[in-house]
């Protein structure tokens, strides 16, 4: 498919996508999907949302339930003064990338439309990221320009990153309407946004201009930049959202992912706003917190990782939860031992799904009765997926391969060889190992380079994983292969025991008891290791290579 022509004045992106030959193929099977060629996605969810349901509707939560509610009319006048900032100001050209960083909270969000607005191309980065990993990021995407959460300049600072503009904002309410001009002290983004007036233009951007780029979070190596177009953020919403999730304007959507990661960007920001529905911003919480904010803050929607929901239970929340409408779970596989656990002290359906950073969000799931729980589900309407044999042809029913996907999203990493991996005959390969049964329903494995061969036989970590989570004493599991000289490979599971649960051989010889009596018994962990917690990325990812590296030293 030809480009049209970019908005971009800076040509940076456009000039880093991957090779024509190297992009996936790009299915538009919906009519929602015919997006026109020029679109601004900011411009479009508000525009939308406003004109649908009114410019008074409440639109973003602040944690503080004492802080005032961001109206969707708050929303598109303070982006519309970041924007302003941006291009009078500062000098932003259309295709400047912009770096963000902070946690979730309003003016973070409101800077994400704001760049937007402005033609500019977001890079969100995590909160928790160190000096050394916002250098490469600077690095890879050359940013120039920085608007930072006052609390988190110190590693920003740090970055080895020349010549890049650091602008700081303060969280609190939306930025008034046009005001005089403060002194010449005031240098902070909010400052300078209050002296702007409300309305601001949004540039008419191409719908294939990149609107942002999506850094993985990855667990080893270089981070990959994934580089999405402005279609592609309504895509998600138009797909996933309004065909699986199926929000309401009255839902209250919530989650624990940040809006650098996608799934966050998607559940927490995208998806309520193109419903009209608010948000409620989390900047941090435990499960057990999160669980009484979804009480307190009657919320509806939440999305966050397998492990929240085992922990809220652990915790005793299961009556907090009670009010849930849409609880979504991604990130990580879900064990059918949580789903139903779940379920049985709520009487919620969690709805699980796959998505990864270079598609965006969610491609695969399933809600309601068409569940099968310790199944991620079907393809999301707008995709397509299967199971890809080593010969590059589909497998059978029922024999695992390689999941492939294609849709209205896809990977263009910005620059980056390991596109040719990631993209191959028009595909997305993911990284993982399915099954897809006789009904089309699609069943997670392992992750492909985490698949455990030990003596001829595959054996899927997760399997294993999920029958340990069954066991009362056991909170939190990663099961890997270790090498054994005469086996390949063996599997070990590493345990974090739940509280008052003693550690030792008796308890590792009871959990190896456990699950040869639930699953074959050849695949059963014969090395068990106790740790106080599991390695995990700041998006909570658990980091099988760190369990591997433990027991090669």
């Amino acid at each position: 498919m030809p480009l049209t022509p970019s908005a971009h004045a800076d040509t940076f992106c456009r000039d880093h996508l991957p090779p024509a030959d190297q992009w996936p193929d790009f299915e538009f099977s919906l009519p929602e999907l015919a997006y026109p060629d020029r679109l601004n996605c900011a411009d479009r969810l508000l525009a939308d949302a406003i004109a649908a349901h009114g410019a008074g509707r409440p639109c973003l939560l602040p944690q503080d339930p004492a802080e005032p509610a961001w109206s969707y009319a708050d929303l598109r006048a303070t982006a519309g003064q970041i924007a302003a900032v941006l291009t009078e100001d500062l000098g932003l050209l259309p295709g400047n990338r912009v770096l963000l960083r902070g946690p979730n909270n309003p003016w973070l969000v409101a800077c994400w439309f704001g760049v937007l607005l402005a033609g500019g191309v977001v890079v969100a980065t995590m909160p928790l990221l160190r000096a050394a990993e916002l250098t490469t990021i600077s690095q890879i995407a050359q940013v120039r320009l920085a608007l930072c959460d006052e609390r988190f300049l110190g590693e920003l600072e740090s970055a080895d990153a020349p010549g890049m503009r650091i602008l700081s904002f303060r969280p609190g309410p939306a930025s008034s309407a046009a005001s005089p001009a403060g002194g010449p002290g005031d240098a902070s983004l909010n400052d300078l946004a209050r002296r702007k007036p409300p309305a601001f233009r949004a540039v008419a951007t191409a719908a294939d201009d990149v609107a942002l780029i999506a850094f993985t979070s990855g667990t080893t190596g270089r981070p990959k930049a994934a580089m999405h177009f402005h279609r592609d953020v309504l895509a998600v919403a138009d797909t996933f959202s309004a065909r699986v999730l199926r929000p309401v304007p009255g839902d209250v959507f919530t989650g624990t992912p940040p809006l650098a990661f996608t799934y966050g960007l998607g559940g927490i920001l995208i998806f309520p706003i193109r419903a009209g529905a608010s948000t409620l911003l989390i900047e941090r919480a435990t499960p057990a917190e999160l669980a009484d904010i979804i009480a307190e803050r009657k919320v509806t929607v939440v999305s966050t990782a397998p492990t929240a929901y085992r922990a809220m239970l652990a915790a005793g929340k299961a009556d907090r939860l009670r009010g849930l409408r849409r609880p979504v779970s991604a990130g990580e596989t879900l064990p059918a031992s949580v789903w139903h656990a779940f379920y049985d002290a709520t009487g919620v359906k969690i709805i699980d799904g796959i998505g990864s950073t270079e598609m965006l969000h969610i491609f695969i799931s399933a809600a309601d009765e068409a569940i099968r729980p310790g199944s991620t589900g079907v393809p999301v309407p707008g995709y397509r997926a299967a199971v890809i044999g080593e010969d590059g042809a589909p497998v059978p029913d029922g024999e695992p391969g390689r999941l492939a996907v294609k849709g209205p999203t896809g990977c263009r990493y910005l620059a980056d060889e390991r596109q040719r991996g990631y993209v191959s005959g028009g595909w997305n390969f993911t990284g993982d190992t399915y099954i897809r049964d006789s009904d089309g329903y699609f069943w997670y494995q392992a992750r492909s380079d985490d698949m455990i061969v030990s003596s001829g036989y595959n054996i899927a970590g997760p399997e294993i994983e999920d029958v340990l989570l069954t066991h009362p004493d056991v909170a939190e599991c990663g099961v890997v292969g270790v090498p054994d000289e005469s086996r390949g490979q063996i599997v070990k599971a590493f345990v974090v025991l739940s509280e008052g649960a003693a550690a030792g051989p008796e308890k590792a010889a009871e959990l190896q008891e456990y699950v040869k009596a639930r699953i074959a018994p050849y695949k059963y962990p014969r090395a068990v290791e106790f740790l106080p917690a599991l390695p995990r990325t700041s998006t909570g990812k658990l980091q099988r290579f760190k369990l591997r590296e433990m027991s090669a030293r």
